[in-house]
């Protein structure tokens, strides 16, 4: 049962029920809104509607956290319909002010599925009780409890006393804690930080690693900290963040072995003989990716260094401020900034999540009920779950196109697949620095590598000797990056690969059918799209490859389109579309999908399937009581098959233009080895969805097993 299907299992027959969660903390600087956004995530997956509430904001100004929470995709809500009270009616009449925020929150539950309430910041010192209050909040709004304890600086002994003191005030209050997670914890002590919590009794508990980016500053918030102008460089690339500053008072191969990527260099101005070389290192790509450099003491840049330095593209922000080297340092190294100051930030949040929080077990303590409807935001972030379950390494051969870059810079974020990108590495981390991108973690490989191309050309001299194909011929093919990349997968270096925002669909496919070749018992290579309609995702099939199938072909993709279906976490449900349904009409076409179908039913007897249906009758339930009462499909269908690609690929733009729907794909089905299809017009979310579906086949599927009995010694190809 793969992830998707899984998190159905059992709760697909439970009407929903709203359910609402407190994310609650003893302290300040827990890390609250980083494990909200995790929840949220979570969330979003089960039920189609998700909230935010804060029941405590300062006055006066907007709420940073809950402004970035409803700011999230799919969080369909006013930022006033989440605010509770100020602190300043809190003061004045704390019952009050309880029983209009309770009033507030019972309002938007009744819009929504699922609400999350983030419990207040400690940011007003003058509620040396918040903590109880939030414990009063918490049993009025008659909500579990979700305990966020810091790690930061702490031994496992020390969270567990700090996590058992919280629990106590809001036990002695009458709220019930279902859940904590210690948030921050170094790496190391995870598992020992999880064996303590685990004595607490009744609570599910979880530890999360801390991340230094998650609570590093932006170069703006430095800049501030230390009065420091901008003189040089991109004013936009003061919102990245910043890990570490670097104090660089020594020789030039000193500082350039101290580097760091997203670090901030602190150099005394005086010494902008280095300058330079710092420039041409971040630019270079062979030393780490700086966010910034701070001159310090107020020294102005002299003219021949300035002239030299202005000759050349500079992106990298250099600021000065009058302050000292140690005043500067002293400022800078404490510094943290909000986790929810950067989209980035939010990303690495939801991964860390995750990649270490069971969700189902917190959310069946929570009592969340999987909704029967699936929105195409719900099917997304199943993918990428799914993805990140059993991560696989994806090759992306077009790295001179930005949308390619774009989309390895998410993908990372979000911790979806390794990824690895073909092309130059030097120009590839140029770029990438000219776009503001991080490609950290990112493999680069170089196709010109005399080893890997020797080592390519020989193997698919070996694999096309049949052909006549000699050495020289396949080293020539091994130029070509869709073939370079393909080889990849089929030696091992990559689980799969995605290309076509710049080659066309027949470079992509072609080295797949040449020597990565069908699974067995699958004659033809199809391709199928992801439906995402407003209430649920069907496949149709084939969309994309074929043009005229025969019987045999179409056979052939139905049963491959079923187990994509399945792969996904759809139970499939197949339709073989013709304009005639059951026995009322004959014709070569019509007679050609009837002997499909009973090919299907041959080859896949376990599958329900109807066949020559039309679409009305496969979709609509009413027609289908008319023409096939007695049908498991009709009415119902999930699995779309049309008997020809202009039907299929005509149909699929219709409903994705008159519906709305979202159309993910192609998926490229019955090939041994995970490889699609980029359209030349693919969007950088068309191609993030694409890479997630492409490790989502990589990945170990049990429909491969049922593939494997259906097929016959010999067949493949």
């Amino acid at each position: 049962m793969t992830a998707v299907s899984a998190a159905a299992a059992g709760r697909d027959n439970v009407s929903p029920v709203k359910s609402s969660i407190y994310l609650a903390a003893p302290e300040g600087l827990t890390g609250k809104s980083m494990v909200a956004v995790g929840i949220m995530d979570a969330l979003q997956r089960e039920v189609t509607s998700v909230a935010v509430f804060r029941p405590i904001v300062n006055a006066g100004r907007r709420d940073e956290v809950l402004e970035v929470l409803v700011s999230q995709p799919n969080i369909e809500q006013e930022y006033e319909d989440g605010v509770g009270v100020t602190y300043d009616e809190v003061r004045e009449d704390p019952n009050d002010a309880l029983a209009r925020l309770v009033e507030r929150f019972a309002s938007l539950r009744e819009r929504h599925d699922a609400v999350v309430i983030v419990g207040s910041d400690y940011t007003d010192i003058t509620t040396p009780t918040e903590l109880t209050f939030n414990a009063r909040v918490a049993a009025n709004l008659n909500t579990p409890v979700l305990l966020v304890v810091s790690g930061r600086n702490r031994t496992p002994d020390e969270i567990l006393a700090a996590a058992e003191a919280g629990l106590a005030e809001f036990s002695a209050h009458h709220a019930k804690v279902i859940s904590v997670i210690a948030n921050r914890v170094e790496l190391a002590d995870l598992d020992a930080v999880r064996s303590r919590l685990s004595r607490i009794p009744g609570v599910v508990v979880e530890a999360l690693p801390s991340d230094r980016l998650l609570a590093a500053p932006t170069l703006a918030d430095q800049f501030q900290a230390v009065d420091a102008n901008l003189v040089l460089g991109n004013p936009e690339l003061l919102a990245r963040e910043s890990v570490t500053p670097i104090v660089a008072a020594m020789t030039l191969p000193n500082v350039l072995e101290r580097l760091e990527t997203d670090s901030t260099v602190i150099m005394p101005g005086d010494r902008t003989d280095l300058l330079p070389a710092l420039l041409l290192a971040n630019a270079s790509g062979a030393f780490p990716h700086l966010s910034g450099v701070i001159l310090v003491g107020g020294y102005p840049i002299p003219e021949p260094i300035l002239r030299l330095i202005t000759t050349v593209r500079n992106e990298l922000p250099i600021g000065m401020t009058h302050l000292g080297t140690y005043t500067t340092a002293e400022r800078l190294f404490p510094l943290e900034g909000a986790m929810t100051s950067s989209p980035r930030k939010v990303e690495i949040a939801r991964r860390l999540f995750s990649e270490n929080v069971d969700s189902e077990r917190l959310l069946n303590a929570l009592q969340v009920h999987r909704s029967t409807v699936v929105t195409p935001l719900m099917f997304e972030h199943q993918l990428m779950e799914l993805a990140r379950s059993n991560r696989q390494t994806i090759v992306l051969p077009e790295s001179t196109d930005d949308r390619i870059l774009e989309s390895a810079a998410i993908l990372t974020r979000r911790g979806v697949a390794n990824l690895v990108l073909l092309g130059d590495p030097t120009a590839i981390k140029n770029r990438a620095t000219h776009l503001g991108l991080g490609l950290s973690g990112v493999e680069i490989v170089d196709p010109t590598d005399p080893e890997l191309l020797d080592r390519f050309a020989a193997e698919y001299a070996r694999l096309r000797a049949h052909k006549g194909v000699t050495l020289e011929q396949a080293a020539a093919r091994m130029a070509d990056l869709s073939y370079f990349g393909t080889m990849m997968v089929h030696v091992g270096m990559a689980d799969g690969m995605v290309s076509g925002a710049i080659n066309t669909t027949a470079n992509t496919i072609r080295p797949s059918l040449e020597f990565i070749k069908t699974r067995p018992g699958v004659s033809v290579v199809s391709g199928s799209f992801l439906m995402c309609l407003p209430d649920r995702v069907v496949v149709y099939a084939d969309s994309a490859v074929n043009p005229n199938p025969t019987a045999e072909q179409l056979a052939d993709i139905a049963i491959s389109s079923a187990e994509t279906a399945r792969r996904f976490g759809i139970e499939p449900r197949v339709a073989m579309l013709s304009y005639s349904t059951g026995t009322s009409g004959s014709g070569a076409d019509v007679d050609k999908v009837r002997q499909a179908t009973e090919i299907v039913r041959e080859r896949a007897p376990e599958l329900a399937l109807e066949g020559p249906i039309q679409f009305d009758a496969a979709v609509d339930p009413v027609v289908a009581r008319t023409k096939l009462p007695d049908s498991a499909v009709a009415g119902r269908a999930t699995v779309f098959i049309f008997p020809d690609l202009n039907t299929g690929n005509n149909t699929y733009k219709a409903v994705q233009r008159s519906a709305n729907a979202i159309a993910i794909g192609p998926v490229l089905q019955g090939l041994n080895k995970a490889v699609n299809d980029l359209s030349r017009g693919a969007l950088v979310d068309d191609i993030v969805n694409t890479v997630a579906i492409t490790a989502i086949q990589a990945q170990s599927d049990p429909s491969d097993a049922a593939a494997a009995e259906r097929s016959e010694p010999g067949t493949s190809r």
